[in-house]
């Protein structure tokens, strides 16, 4: 049994074509689309966070909203700059957003990905230390964001406050008592993965990777998940990790679907990313049956308890919930992901 969920980038645009055309649009239709899969069976809405540009940015009130209107689907990211981020502020956010939900938030946390501006985090007034990289400087945020949340108080309570305060040192409120262990890291190479498994912190695996070997997307993932579990066992945590990997699924069913995603686009392919010589994956796009047959041979997938279907947001709530109920009736029962 796989966890099956959609992955938005939450883009909008005033284009032709575009059903977001205004940050409004694409917020209240990412609401909806949330709403629409758990209705489907679904068992997540995930939402992807960039600064500086005309997609999704300031996670928590839609997540808050989201949650507001579901009662059983798992609410993420994949993943959140942490080189944006006041770790503090942030834990207050993150525990507002998991008690509203009940306990359903899946936090996707990273060093970032590459920016529509130089060196953004600046603006919003942070800077590497001496000798740290904005990498590093994102990785120190992770971990201070993590530590928080496991509720230990760190703060001198004022002897005449305002109002009373519990005996001891004082935490930040309001606080989820079992967020920290759905906190997850979005790794790119096998050694972050490591690292992540070393924190106790869930891994997110994307479309694509650093690529370290020459072979395709899914043996690369297929390994580096394989290496995050060992590194896990050897760290001694008590609890099961969760792995996700996002993917781009389309089953044709409609001429729409054909369409939209009829051409054959191939196999993977390699680019380069923040310096970064990386393997983008392929996207799958086929009747039902081929799809199956092309998704038995992704190695990552089969290794992964968690599957983001990355999804057209600008194409809309109705036709993105129709390819989310194309995957869950005709493809994750073959594939006995369901």
């Amino acid at each position: 049994m796989k966890k099956i969920g959609f992955l938005s980038f939450g883009h909008w645009s005033p284009d032709a074509g575009s059903q977001t055309r205004s940050a409004r649009d694409v917020l209240l239709q990412s609401i909806d689309l949330a709403v629409a899969a758990e209705a489907l069976g679904a068992d997540g809405a995930y939402f992807r966070v960039h600064h500086f540009a005309r997609q999704l940015a300031s996670p928590f009130p839609l997540l808050a909203a989201v949650a507001a209107r579901t009662s059983r689907i798992e609410i993420g990211t994949g993943v959140i700059d942490m080189r944006y981020e006041n770790p503090f502020y942030m834990v207050e956010d993150a525990g507002a957003a998991d008690l509203i939900s009940g306990g359903r938030l899946q936090l996707g946390i990273s060093r970032g990905s590459p920016e529509q501006v130089i060196e953004g985090w600046r603006h919003f007034g942070y800077a590497p230390a001496p000798g740290e990289s904005a990498s590093d400087m994102g990785r120190r945020h992770g971990e201070r964001f993590v530590a928080l949340l496991d509720g230990r108080g760190f703060a001198e309570p004022n002897p005449q406050p305002m109002f009373a305060n519990p005996p001891g040192l004082l935490r930040l409120e309001p606080h989820s008592d079992t967020l920290r262990d759905r906190i997850w890291w979005g790794s790119a190479s096998d050694a972050t993965a490591i690292w992540a498994a070393q924190k106790g912190l869930n891994l997110q695996t994307s479309t694509l990777k650093a690529d370290e070997s020459g072979e395709p997307l899914a043996i690369q993932q297929a390994r580096q998940i394989r290496k995050f579990r060992e590194a896990w066992a050897a760290a001694g945590h008590a609890r099961t990790p969760r792995v996700s990997v996002s993917r781009s699924i389309f089953p044709i069913l409609t001429d729409l679907d054909r369409a939209y995603f009829g051409r054959d686009r191939g196999g993977d392919h390699i680019g380069v990313i923040d310096d970064m010589r990386a393997v983008f994956g392929r996207t799958y796009a086929a009747e039902p049956d081929r799809l199956i047959e092309q998704l038995r041979g992704d190695a990552a997938i089969a290794e992964a308890d968690t599957l983001l279907l990355t999804i057209p947001n600008q194409l809309g709530v109705a036709y993105n919930a129709h390819v989310l109920e194309a995957v869950l009736t005709h493809v994750a029962p073959a594939l006995g992901w369901r």
